[in-house]
């Protein structure tokens, strides 16, 4: 099966890649940075940023594709250059979407039933969800309209090898090393739904070729539910050290000028998702624990990411300051 993947030079484009190349897939990649791809894999260059640049580079590969997997789009502005380039002439197109899509629920496990954000919802603080929400409900009308065969995939928290951002992972790590405190808001007791980002791959790579996936939308998540503490001392279990947890009056937290803790259920509280449906429907079930998922993460960056980031420990040294004064 011949598969452009829109992203792919890192964490879950490039695991992604990496997959599909390893099941036999044509597998071409269009992105903005270069990184090593497995043979066999061909690279398109273009910044999709850039006005007009997808039409450009894609436009004469159009008839070269059955599957397209768009892990780099937040709005329908994002996709509609490749809806016009794609209708008609592809067998599917994935959306990586997110769970940040849905509103807060009394009830739980989170199905894709669920409610999610007002569209017209203009407030700055759920504007990636509404972004997700929008683009969404641009595909389905292509798909009412046009019959351009979409699914959508609600990816929870990933965790993982090739982290894009320091604060994730690579930051704890960081600290744990270096022997300094890990702060944690309140009793740390607020529950997160993490998946391995190898675990997200093999879901997408699952969909290709799969009818009953088409004009659907699915939770991305694991099995295994945790707390930020259980995320914190699993971490400190992975470096093989103690940690020094310093718990942090919630009242505190909410004034701090950057949260102490990249996921928001540190103060918001937690959300489970339901996977059910992704494992009726397709050919895929986790395959990492968090534990295990958290050496992997280890592993990759003691011997390759340690040095691939800039860490910012001021806020730390801040909070510390305010709690011993």
């Amino acid at each position: 099966m011949r598969a452009l993947v829109l992203g792919g030079n890192r964490y879950i484009g490039l695991h992604l890649v990496r997959e599909l190349a390893r099941r036999g897939f044509d597998v071409t990649v269009m992105n903005s940075h270069e990184v090593p791809l497995p043979d066999g894999v061909r690279r398109l260059h273009g910044d999709r940023q850039q006005p007009g640049v997808l039409t450009e580079v894609l436009g004469p590969h159009r008839d070269e594709f059955d599957i397209v997997y768009d892990n780099t789009s937040y709005w329908p502005k994002d996709i509609e250059p490749l809806a016009s380039l794609f209708r008609g002439r592809i067998e599917q197109y994935v959306f990586t979407s997110s769970v940040a899509a849905y509103r807060r629920s009394f009830l739980q496990p989170i199905a894709e039933t669920f409610r999610s954000h007002d569209p017209t919802d203009a407030a700055p603080v759920k504007s990636y969800g509404v972004g997700k929400v929008q683009s969404e409900r641009y595909l389905a009308e292509q798909h009412e309209r046009h019959g351009l065969p979409w699914t959508a995939l609600r990816v929870t928290h990933s965790i993982g090898p090739m982290s894009p951002l320091p604060t994730r992972e690579p930051i704890f790590f960081a600290r744990l090393e270096a022997g300094r405190p890990i702060l944690i808001p309140g009793d740390g007791f607020s529950f997160v739904h993490l998946i391995h980002v190898a675990d997200v791959a093999t879901l997408m790579a699952s969909i290709a070729g799969n009818p009953r996936a088409v004009g659907q939308m699915y939770n991305v998540a694991g099995r295994e539910i945790t707390s930020v503490l259980g995320s914190m001392r699993m971490m400190a279990a992975a470096a093989g050290v103690e940690p020094d947890i310093v718990h942090v009056p919630t009242d505190i937290a909410r004034k701090l000028r950057a949260p102490l803790i990249h996921w928001g259920e540190a103060l918001n509280g937690g959300a489970i998702y339901s996977i059910d449906k992704a494992l009726r429907d397709l050919d895929w079930e986790p395959r990492w624990g968090l534990e295990a998922a958290y050496r992997d993460s280890y592993r990759w960056w003691s011997s390759q990411g340690r040095d691939r980031y800039q860490y910012d420990f001021s806020l730390d040294d801040e909070v510390l300051a305010q709690l011993n004064g």
